[in-house]
């Protein structure tokens, strides 16, 4: 771990104990020397520069979630200490809604969500940053429906002529990681998988899912069997059946003691113009940052996590259609 603090035995040791210590350790003045000073981060919200606005971020969250865990379940990750490295890393979060914020006035319920964050490192600092919550099953779990929430945003940020469509391409920053992964082998099945099942191959799935596979899917869904993998890739896809699905980042690992996996970032843009999971037609602009983790097995893949903001594509609907 050249260049990284001796007391990190390697890099999902440094994810993971990093996010305790800033998170559970309350150790917010830690982003400074493990966040560069100009970190980009991307979430489908938004994009930050800098690790100011991070700071106050985190701030703003605990002071809504006061007990929240981070529970690191896995960092996948390529690169080298030297050339720099990017993690994928699966949290599974816990909190109770217990202040007043950006989600209403404090109910006291209790929350159970994921996050994937994808960050690049070296010198011990994440200089760059893409950021997924699973956002649908937070609001889901305080009782709103993840339209209803966007609505609620763009009623709180003025109205439709000052609301913000969130990230995509055209408001983007070039940061300092470029790469695109590794080559490793599960990285490329499950690349190759994802574009077969976006080019509307949905055959591929019973061929390449376990039957006792389980499944992750945004909103909190829990999933077992291809049947279930079916429906969800199907009634994704049926929304924006035109649109531009494009791999922008996958890595593959083998580690002892775990199942070979994969990490894949993906992106979907173009017109909402079918029938599926988000409804009726709009013919609105969608742009959607999804990310997926999937492990394998001797009988096909065993378990995926899949996560974009469902509300995030719902206010690009609502904006467009009024």
């Amino acid at each position: 771990m050249q260049g990284f603090d001796p007391k990190f035995t390697d890099f999902p040791d440094y994810i993971i104990g990093i996010t305790k210590e800033i998170w559970e350790g309350r150790g917010l003045s830690t982003l400074h020397q493990y966040y560069s000073p100009d970190i980009i981060v991307r979430s489908p919200s938004s994009v930050v520069v800098g690790n100011e606005g991070v700071i106050a971020a985190t701030m703003a969250t605990l002071a809504e979630f006061p007990d929240r865990t981070l529970l690191g379940e896995d960092v996948i990750w390529s690169g080298s200490p030297e050339e720099g490295m990017l993690s994928s890393h699966r949290i599974f979060s816990t909190a109770t809604h217990s202040g007043d914020g950006v989600y209403g006035k404090a109910s006291g319920i209790k929350l159970k969500y994921r996050i994937i964050a994808d960050c690049h490192a070296i010198n011990n600092q994440i200089n760059d940053e893409w950021l997924i919550r699973d956002q649908g099953a937070v609001v889901r779990q305080l009782g709103i429906e993840p339209q209803d929430y966007a609505r609620i945003q763009i009623e709180a940020e003025g109205g439709i002529e000052n609301s913000s469509p969130g990230f995509n391409p055209a408001i983007d920053k070039v940061g300092p990681y470029t790469g695109r992964g590794n080559n490793n082998e599960w990285g490329q099945r499950y690349a190759e998988l994802l574009n077969r099942i976006m080019a509307a191959d949905f055959a591929a799935i019973p061929v390449k899912y376990d039957r006792g596979c389980q499944l992750e899917y945004p909103g909190g869904v829990t999933g077992h069997s291809p049947v279930d993998a079916d429906r969800f890739w199907t009634s994704l896809r049926a929304s924006f059946p035109n649109a531009e699905f494009k791999i922008e980042h996958q890595i593959g690992r083998n580690d002892p003691l775990m199942p070979p996996r994969a990490a894949v970032r993906w992106s979907l843009q173009g017109k909402h113009d079918g029938w599926g999971a988000f409804g009726a037609p709009s013919n609105a602009d969608v742009y959607i940052m999804g990310v997926c983790h999937a492990e394998f097995g001797p009988w096909g893949l065993r378990r995926e996590f899949v996560l974009f903001d469902e509300t995030a594509v719902w206010k690009q609907i609502v904006l467009a259609t009024g």
